[in-house]
């Protein structure tokens, strides 16, 4: 299991295949065993790398005060360390905003960015600025193992063999480590820089996820080289919902972007 030592932390990541590198960030609670699918699907031409976010999966959380800047920070460490100048990136949720940060941050190191499920704000209308604070209320009082199950039993419904690894993944944190993670995630904020991201960007939904859909036109007008595209049959463990057509649709973008030929996915609006 190879380890970073980088930012105080170890990182914990998992090289695969040869090719094009394509970065994949899992989300909020979860670890890099998200990926499984996407990475059996694309090491045979691509080379894949997964790591654990600090503080999820095999990675470590620091006492020491952090932000979501750090976040961006571990990642550019990760590529130095494995001597990647460019990359493409690829996240989901929590994973894809911090994916959008780092091409935001760092433009040189990103050469396209493949957003699912992505959020780029917690206040993006009314309901969220009412319901993220909330939100972080009752993630304090409520038992990592609730947590566990809530999330396991709403995110399973098109794709029951979900169910086990979220809730293992979610119980796998400290209570305190997780309301750490979350006050931090749960701030992070791109809405104002969208317009900065140039490179080619895929922005992947799941047609049924009610958690970020809103923000999906919004972010794909201020992204200009964007395309957007509904997953079917998917909420928002998307990649893990409908691997096949996620895994599809990462393959031509990458292949279309590595030729530096247009893109033609016959992308749709909301």
């Amino acid at each position: 299991m190879p380890i970073l030592n980088t930012n105080g932390i170890m990182i914990h990541y998992e090289v695969k295949g040869e090719g094009k590198p394509i970065v994949f960030t899992h989300g909020a609670s979860w670890d890099s065993s998200q990926w499984r699918e996407q990475v059996a699907a694309l090491e045979n031409e691509f080379t894949t790398i997964v790591w654990d976010v600090r503080g999820h999966g095999h990675s470590s959380l620091s006492a020491d005060k952090f932000d979501s800047e750090d976040f961006v920070k571990d990642l550019i460490s990760l590529l130095d360390h494995l001597q990647i100048k460019q990359a493409s990136l690829c996240g989901l949720s929590m994973g894809g905003h911090i994916s959008l940060q780092t091409a935001i941050r760092h433009p040189h190191r990103v050469s396209s960015l493949v957003l699912i499920g992505t959020p780029f704000t917690n206040q993006f209308n009314w309901y969220e600025k009412i319901a993220v604070p909330i939100n972080r209320w009752t993630n304090r009082i409520m038992p990592i193992s609730w947590l566990a199950k809530l999330q396991a039993i709403v995110l399973s419904k098109y794709n029951p063999a979900n169910r086990v690894y979220i809730e293992e993944a979610v119980r796998s944190l400290s209570h305190s480590d997780w309301n750490r993670l979350w006050d931090v995630i749960s701030r992070m904020e791109s809405k104002e820089d969208l317009e900065q991201v140039h490179c080619p960007t895929l922005i992947l939904y799941g047609e049924h996820d009610s958690l970020i859909k809103r923000q999906q036109v919004y972010m794909h007008e201020r992204i200009k080289d964007s395309i957007l595209f509904p997953i079917r049959h998917a909420h928002h463990a998307t990649n893990m919902d409908n691997p096949q057509e996620v895994n599809e649709r990462i393959r031509t973008f990458l292949r279309a972007e590595s030729k530096r030929a247009p893109i033609h996915l016959g992308g749709s609006s909301l």
